[in-house]
This record gives C-alpha cells, sequence and structure tokens, in this order.
C-alpha cells in the first residue's frame, strides 16, 4: 500500500555554502582612509619596537631578553630568574584576557591592527605594489606571458621579500642571545649551527607566511578565526555591511527606483586582504582591518551619499530599525557581564604581576653537604663540609657576607672559609667548612648560614651531623 504524502518526509532544498576564501590566488588592492590611517598609527610603532628594543641596554644589561645560557630573563630594566616564570605565565594570561575583552566588544581589531602577521602582510603587500605595480596591474599580468621585465621585477619583489624575512628573522632571534654578538658571528662565518639555523628557520617562516600563504594563516592555521564565534554575541562590534541600507543593490549605469546605496563596485573585495565578500555577512576569515570601510566610505562620498554602509556595527544594530539610536548606546553596551568579567580578570593579573615583580627572587641559594663523608673527626673537632651556590638576579648585589649560627649559643660553630664573597660574575660556588668541639653534641643540629650585604639579607637552613 503506498503511503499518503501527508506522511511523507518534505523535501528541503539545501543551498551550499559558498567555498572558502583564499583558494585562488587574488591581489590586494591599497587604500586610504580613516581606518588605515588608524591601522599604521597602530602598527608602525610595534614595528620600531620590534626591530630596536633587541639594540636597547640599560647598566649593560638588554631590555627584553631571554638569556636560556645564563637562566636569566632581562625584561624592561627587571632581571628574572626562571624561578620567575609564573610571572611570565600571568603577563600571558593577562594578554589572553586583554584580548578576549577586545574580541567581545570590538571583533577581531587585534588581527587587522596589531597581528604580526596582518603587519608583515602588508609590509610585504606594499613591497609586490612598489615593484609590480598596484592590484590591476598584477593581475591583468599573471594572465600573460611572462616576460624579462616581469621575471626581473618578480625577482627584484621576491629578493625583497627574503631581504626583509631575514632581517625580521636576525632581530627575533636577538631577543635569545646578545644581537651584536650575533651579527658580529655571522659576518665572521662564527655562527653555531644552532644559530644559524634558527635564522634560516625564521627566514624561511617569515617569508612563507606573510609573502606566499598570507590569509590562508588567517583562515585555516590562526586558532582564534575558530572561537571567535564563541566570543562573539549580538552587541559585538565587528566590521559588517548594512543590507537595510544597501539592498537591492544597483549599478553605476542606470539608476533603479527603490535600489539601496551599494553599487555593487565590487571595491570592498578588491581591498580585502583575506579576499571576502564582507557583504555576505560575518566570515571567518574577516579580521577587521577596516579596509573594506574606508574603499566603501571613498565611493560614497563620490557619489555624494552617507558614508557608513560598511562600518563597525553589532548584530543587534543591525537588527534595529532606528540604526542612529542604535548606535548611541555603545556605551551602555559596554556594560556587561562578559566584558566586566575579562577586564576584572585582565585587572587582577595585572596587579598579581606587579606583586610578584616586586618581589621576586634576587637572589638564589643552594646549600648541599659533601657526599663524601657525612663528617669528620680532627683535633677534637667535628667538621662538617658545604658546598654553598649564590646565583644573584640583580646588580644591586655585589659582595655579600657570609655567617653561621645555630639554634642554642652553647654550640659555638666556626665557620672555616671567604667571610665575603664577589657576585660580580653573579654566581659562585665555594666550599665551607663548619666546625664544632666534639663534647655531647646531639647527632643532628640544625643551623643557618647568614648571607648579608648593604641592601639586602638572607638566610638558608642546613644541617651539622656528629657522631652519636
Amino acid at each position: 500500500m503506498k503511503p499518503s504524502s501527508s506522511n511523507q518526509i518534505p523535501l528541503t532544498s539545501i543551498c551550499e555554502s559558498a567555498p572558502l576564501p583564499g583558494n585562488g590566488k587574488f591581489h590586494v588592492k591599497l587604500i586610504e582612509g580613516f581606518y588605515q590611517n588608524l591601522r599604521r598609527l597602530t602598527s608602525w610603532p610595534l614595528l620600531a619596537l620590534f626591530f630596536t628594543l633587541a639594540w636597547v641596554r640599560i647598566n649593560g644589561q638588554p631590555l627584553i631578553m631571554f638569556d636560556f645560557d645564563a637562566h636569566r630573563i632581562f625584561l624592561f630594566g627587571t632581571e628574572l630568574s626562571w624561578y620567575d616564570l609564573p610571572a611570565l605565565a600571568g603577563i600571558m594570561i593577562c594578554g589572553a584576557s586583554l584580548l578576549f575583552f577586545m574580541a567581545v566588544g570590538w571583533g577581531r581589531v587585534w588581527c587587522g591592527f596589531a597581528c604580526p602577521q596582518s603587519i608583515w602582510t602588508w609590509l610585504f603587500i606594499r613591497i609586490e605594489d612598489l615593484i609590480e605595480g598596484r592590484a590591476a596591474k598584477r593581475s591583468r599580468s599573471d594572465q600573460q606571458s611572462l616576460n624579462s621585465q616581469r621575471l626581473f621585477r618578480r625577482v627584484i619583489k621576491h629578493s625583497l621579500w627574503l631581504i626583509l624575512s631575514f632581517i625580521t628573522a636576525i632581530t627575533f632571534c636577538g631577543y635569545f642571545t646578545p644581537i651584536d654578538q650575533l651579527i658580529q658571528d655571522l659576518l665572521h662565518f662564527d655562527l653555531s649551527l644552532f644559530g644559524l639555523s634558527w635564522i634560516i628557520i625564521m627566514s624561511l617562516l617569515t617569508y612563507a607566511n606573510a609573502g606566499l600563504v598570507r590569509e590562508k594563516v588567517c583562515l585555516h592555521m590562526c586558532p582564534y578565526s575558530r572561537f571567535q564565534g564563541v566570543m562573539f554575541d549580538e552587541k559585538t562590534y565587528t566590521v559588517a555591511y548594512n543590507p537595510a541600507r544597501g539592498e537591492p543593490r544597483q549599478h553605476l549605469r542606470g539608476q533603479e527606483e527603490n535600489a539601496g546605496d551599494c553599487v555593487d563596485c565590487g571595491i570592498c573585495v578588491q581591498v580585502c586582504p583575506t579576499g571576502i565578500d564582507i557583504r555576505n555577512g560575518l566570515q571567518a576569515a574577516c579580521i577587521d582591518c577596516a579596509a573594506c570601510i574606508d574603499a566603501c566610505d571613498s565611493v560614497m562620498v563620490k557619489l555624494g551619499k552617507k558614508t557608513g554602509l560598511i562600518d563597525f556595527y553589532s548584530e543587534q544594530a543591525l537588527s534595529t530599525s532606528n540604526l542612529i539610536e542604535s548606535q548611541k548606546d555603545k556605551t551602555r553596551s559596554l556594560l556587561r557581564p562578559r566584558l566586566l568579567g575579562y577586564l576584572s580578570i585582565c585587572i587582577a593579573t595585572a596587579w598579581g604581576v606587579t606583586y610578584t615583580l616586586q618581589n621576586k627572587t634576587e637572589l638564589i641559594i643552594e646549600i648541599a653537604r659533601d657526599r663524601a663523608s657525612l663528617y669528620q673527626v680532627t683535633e677534637g673537632l667535628i667538621c662538617n663540609h658545604y658546598h654553598l651556590e649564590l646565583e644573584a638576579f640583580t646588580s644591586r648585589i655585589k659582595q655579600i657576607s657570609v655567617a653561621i649560627t645555630a639554634p642554642s649559643s652553647s654550640i659555638p660553630l666556626q665557620l672555616i672559609g671567604p667571610n665575603h664573597l664577589n657576585l660580580i660574575d653573579q654566581s659562585t660556588t665555594t666550599l665551607y667548612k663548619v666546625c664544632a668541639p666534639n663534647h655531647m653534641l646531639p647527632a643532628k643540629t640544625d643551623i643557618t648560614f647568614m648571607l648579608t650585604s648593604d641592601s639586602f639579607s638572607a638566610s638558608k637552613n642546613s644541617t651539622f651531623l656528629a657522631p652519636r
């Protein structure tokens, strides 16, 4: 018996989603405007700091360096030990919470305005634009056969990319080893295989990321593009197209009645560094660089129309009939539990990092008993041998005094060894001998090594052993 049509599952047509952007080669058109100037005001100082901070010294010490050989971290005049790594973890948590705060409030503005991947990509695009011409010219050249002139320009472009990648790699390695010594060893062909390998690897990674794959890093490799949908809500302001104003689209020629303001010129797609069409809605590849805003605004100005067809909008603002009144509620929309929560975590972590740095480890004291023998009995004295290892993480401790005390004054202890230690090299290991008269000593006595200087004092406990 044939089932009735009322019991059948209805057919539903499912439209396939658009392919991910960046699967084909495209050329980014450079544009000028407010947000591009704002991006330069953000990115150029960051570039200047990256390339200069590796050279800055304070009292002979690097401003920022992760010195693995010396087991030290130099951070803006503060010298940290590996025991202070929780402070670095706190800095990372503080930065992550600040990033989440920005993401919930204004989308991926970090990606568009301050991310190293984006900054170096724009640098490489500008080099490409300078050598091979503007985007339209480069696109036409790709359709033609390669001649000697275009081959020469292409070689120059890739050479400049490699030079910039090489300079970037050397600067990056300069934050882990003294950059002046690194360059000197490189010029004299005396660089270690390990250091040379890192320079080559970082150069190739920079060249590939910013020159060859570009937007594919943002779309396929960056984890932030994957979980940004979890961070956003209906009040998050991101780069968005206003379909209520722009649709239905019209063309520059032939004005249509009841048409929207969008003239379908496609310039918003041409300037996008990830190759998406912002008019299709929020997409994972959008990095909120606002290049499409500047491009669209320039077209609206030429057409004598109001700017803001593409702007920073929230989902709630676009769904509101009175967009102007909704835009006035930006300040109110910042007072949200998620935003305040991330901001509170950032502030609390920053306070914890500040407290940790103010109480950081300045001197590491290690006392190890001589393993060759528990004690020695000579001329009525019982002696124990100790290895005292000191490592200073501040330049203000130059010399330190060493003394020994016992819990009871009835036990006279004698410290045999230097009374003062110089810490010019910031680390030293010294052999000490502690002796006491051999009369009714307990088998185990707690003793304390006292270390003092003009502005520092510390102590370290150990034990003194005697025969029963």
